[in-house]
């Protein structure tokens, strides 16, 4: 069985990288219930699989082997109860206590412990909260754990290292396995709406483990911190150091217009000081997925590719047709960012009459 921690917002709906997750472990149950086993005894312990090494789906598997429940700790409500069913889960723990209100890393870990299959795995999204949960699991249990995973097949599980530079294939073998899932490694994909059993349990903490916990939260303004626009919209166009300087957003700001979306930019821009940081896109800002990318004068560094690699389709306007950005888009413009996105402003409001 695979069990998936689930975050919520504060509208009680399943957060974007939770549903992601829960399509995830559906969509892989089958390797991953394969994969929840032992490592043949010849092979040494860290062994990397390579293709072929990890067993088939092994004798006397069972559909309810391949069974996906949902962990929600809190308040759950019939949007998120909604919601899961639509993603295909089949049982939803509803875990809510009042040691439970306040996050607290040790006891929220504890209590999916106390609920975690003996045989299988239990996973989350690589949030900050997903990490760090899952980190405490997996030292609780004896587990080994994989992080910033991707992809499970055959060939064992794919992760992404060194900020999604390079990637890692490995099997963990044992009895349980603990992952966090890389953020939009999948799209959420609807199935057949299933009728979630809903189980809930109220379980106390220990002392020790309250000794850490949230007391308080403090909201920013929402125009120092506030990602949301970019990383739901469905079109985001980004700037990086190619609109020359901190008055040179216009064109671009107007396409964004233009699109209904929303403003990336690359981490040069906000460390200038030219946009606030809320608007960065990459490794150390948002991750998105929009379905068209427009990169403005970005050259593609590392960080910031692995923050747009969920883009449906990625177009590249640059005076470098060497860039990386260019190299890894689907369409690219080569000329000067400012006179491309003119004339396409100029087209759009012509058309448009």
């Amino acid at each position: 069985m695979t069990l998936v921690f689930v975050e919520t917002d504060e509208t009680g709906q399943v957060v974007l990288t939770s549903a992601e997750a829960v399509t995830f472990a559906r969509t892989n149950a089958e390797a991953l219930t394969a994969l929840a086993a032992p490592l043949p005894a010849e092979q040494p312990s860290g062994h990397s699989a390579t293709q072929g090494e990890v067993a088939q789906r092994p004798e006397g598997c069972s559909d309810e082997s391949l069974r996906v429940e949902a962990a929600v700790i809190g308040a759950l409500t019939e949007a998120a109860t909604n919601q899961l069913a639509a993603l295909g889960v089949d049982r939803i723990h509803h875990l809510e206590h009042p040691d439970l209100e306040a996050y607290s890393a040790a006891a929220w870990a504890q209590a999916l412990v106390d609920i975690a299959p003996e045989t299988g795995t239990v996973l989350a999204s690589g949030t900050p909260r997903g990490m760090e949960l899952m980190a405490h699991v997996a030292v609780r249990t004896g587990a080994r754990m994989a992080a910033n995973v991707v992809a499970a097949d055959d060939g064992g599980l794919l992760r992404q290292v060194l900020g999604g530079a390079a990637f890692e294939r490995l099997q963990l073998g044992g009895d349980l396995q603990v992952l966090t899932i890389a953020g939009h490694a999948c799209n959420p994909q609807e199935t057949t709406p299933t009728s979630p059993e809903i189980v809930s349990h109220s379980p106390a903490a220990a002392a020790d483990d309250l000794r850490t916990r949230v007391v308080r939260t403090e909201v920013e303004t929402a125009d120092d911190t506030d990602t949301s626009g970019l990383t739901q919209a469905r079109a985001v166009v980004g700037a990086g150091r190619g609109v020359g300087s901190e008055n040179g957003f216009g064109e671009v700001l107007e396409l964004v217009d233009h699109l209904g979306g929303a403003l990336g930019v690359s981490r040069v821009v906000t460390g200038l000081g030219w946009r606030p940081h809320a608007e960065q896109v990459g490794q150390t800002g948002s991750r998105i997925t929009p379905d068209v990318y427009i990169a403005c004068g970005i050259s593609g560094a590392v960080q910031h590719m692995a923050g747009v690699e969920g883009a449906k389709t990625i177009i590249a306007i640059n005076t470098d047709e060497e860039s990386t950005m260019v190299q890894r888009a689907d369409y690219a413009i080569i000329g000067d960012l400012h006179e491309v996105v003119g004339a396409v402003n100029e087209e759009i409001r012509n058309r448009r009459g």
